[in-house]
């Protein structure tokens, strides 16, 4: 008997490793073996965004803050590494400036480009600068008792106003952006086995990230932020400032943009304005909003599935995908708002509704025990 109570208590535990563990196979397994090249790399692009849509799930789904503006940090991480690696092609060809910057007419590096010469600044830049700014504005909204659709539209203008500035700024690639990528911190593009490593780097982020994320959903900290998005004031009358909570999962998802958007740079070969503008941020909700917002894995594969659709169909039906993300969107968010990952708990509740109840029996022994 001692021996089965332990089983059924170590039976929880056991289950999220046993998902890990087939994540891991399918990933690392499965997929390299039966997709091809472009195939693989096209999954490691959305790999990318689900790392993204994970932060959303925490900041949106967790905390009820609807983050319209994650290309705003996405952007950046992308751009730092995009001009890490532009700065090491030129190096390698004994240039001193890009060749973009050469084409142009820009005959000296500008200062800001000069820190992102170095690897590790460039990594840390990545890291920090991303969570730094979402910590600034965090706490000037936060502080301030915005939230609901005036912070939605702030973050909003934000990715608008970031996507208009790169536009008009040609020592960062304007409008067309930086491409032409030669190498990955050493390793060349044009080899397949690197390309392969990249999607591996990828995948293994995004299960590092949903085992992050789901620790914070467990912790004390996460039933704090379910607090705040349903009983903000309660929050507070008990001794927690709000906004402190908010900010530091609005930090946790402009963390995990940055890192999506490094690793999106060198696995896709561009980054413009168009990548980073209002489209790919509200495109980066859509896929939380029909995963299941409220759920661990919901945002992930929903990201994944949407973007997926979205190449599939987008090959055959070049006009009509964009209707059907519409009205695929519309139908989530006005009958099914847990998302796709709430549609077999809402199944499984009309079905009890119509199952009739059973009466009563009352039998000799219960008689008797009267």
């Amino acid at each position: 008997m001692n021996a089965l109570t332990e089983r059924l208590r170590a039976y929880p535990r056991l289950t999220p490793l046993a998902g890990f563990a087939v994540a891991a196979i399918i990933l690392f397994a499965v997929a390299p073996a039966v997709l091809s090249d472009f195939r693989l790399n096209l999954l490691a692009k959305f790999l990318c965004f689900a790392i993204v849509a994970a932060g959303i799930g925490l900041a949106w789904g967790r905390g009820g803050m609807l983050t319209l503006g994650q290309g705003v940090f996405f952007g950046i991480g992308a751009y730092i590494m995009a001009m890490h690696m532009q700065l090491a092609d030129a190096a390698r060809l004994g240039n001193e400036v890009p060749e973009f910057m050469e084409i142009s007419g820009i005959s000296e590096l500008p200062g800001f480009w000069q820190p992102f010469e170095s690897a590790s600044v460039a990594i840390l830049a990545i890291l920090v600068l991303p969570a730094l700014v979402a910590a600034v504005l965090g706490y000037g909204v936060f502080k301030r008792r915005v939230r609901g659709a005036y912070f939605a539209i702030l973050s909003q203008a934000l990715a608008a106003a970031l996507a208009i500035l790169l536009t008009g700024q040609q020592a960062i690639g304007g409008f067309t952006g930086l491409s032409d990528f030669r190498a990955f911190f050493g390793f060349r593009l044009s080899d397949p086995a690197n390309r392969q490593m990249l999607f591996f780097i990828a995948a293994g982020t995004l299960l590092v990230v949903v085992a992050l994320i789901r620790q914070l959903n467990r912790s004390r900290y996460g039933e704090l932020l379910i607090a705040v998005r349903d009983a903000e004031e309660r929050v507070r009358f008990l001794g927690y400032d709000p906004a402190n909570i908010k900010i530091v999962a609005y930090v946790v998802a402009a963390f995990l943009a940055g890192i999506a958007g490094a690793l999106f740079t060198p696995i896709v070969g561009i980054i413009s304005p168009a990548d980073i503008g209002v489209v790919p941020s509200i495109a980066f909700l859509i896929g939380v909003a029909i995963g299941g917002r409220t759920t661990l894995l919901g945002p992930v594969l929903g990201a994944i599935g949407v973007a997926w659709a979205q190449t599939s169909l987008s090959e055959s039906f070049p006009s009509g995908w964009t209707y059907l993300q519409g009205v695929l969107f519309i139908v989530v968010v006005g009958f099914i708002p847990a998302g796709l990952a709430g549609l077999w708990p809402m199944v499984k509740g009309w079905r009890a509704s119509r199952e009739p109840e059973t009466p009563a029996v009352v039998t000799e022994e219960k008689v008797l025990a009267r």
